[in-house]
């Protein structure tokens, strides 16, 4: 695979989120979406994180992802934990967002964005210009890829 075909990956209209939209604005563009996770922007559209199907969960189980092994400290049932947590809907997504910069620029290689689905825990790698989202490029997308590649080698 080499950067032209990772440039061919790149989904360049997948939407943004906005840091201060809401958790339930978020989770609606989300769901609109056919991606697990999408970028997060400030007011500038400059890249500030990622908020995805991890992050959601997290935003419902506050404190605990991450900490507990287990889910024995979760109530029988996730209708307990929708109700309890309604008023995350309200906060904005900036809170629950992955500030971890994963982001590459277009030229960025194969071999360093398979480190980077290897080493880090993001569904997908925004792809910046100068800290604006161009696109992106989902785990699936490159897997995809790579895979085909390893059976045309054989």
């Amino acid at each position: 695979m080499s950067p032209r075909t990772i440039a061919e990956l790149v989904r360049r209209d997948a939407p943004l989120i906005f840091q201060d939209q809401s958790v339930e604005a978020a989770v609606e563009l989300l769901l609109g979406s056919d991606l697990p996770a999408l970028p997060a922007v400030d007011d500038r559209q400059r890249f500030v994180g990622i908020f995805g199907e991890r992050e959601f969960i997290t935003a419902l189980f506050p404190g605990y992802v991450g900490s507990l092994r287990h889910a024995a400290f979760v109530p029988k049932s996730i209708d307990a934990v929708l109700l309890k947590r309604q008023g995350c809907r309200a906060e904005p997504v900036s809170k629950h967002l992955n500030t971890e910069h994963v982001d590459v620029g277009p030229d960025f290689s194969d071999v360093g964005l398979a480190e980077i689905f290897l080493h880090h825990r993001v569904l997908i790698v925004p792809v910046t210009e100068q800290r604006r989202v161009v696109g992106l490029i989902t785990r699936s997308d490159f897997f995809a890829a790579l895979a085909e590649r390893f059976l045309a080698h054989g």
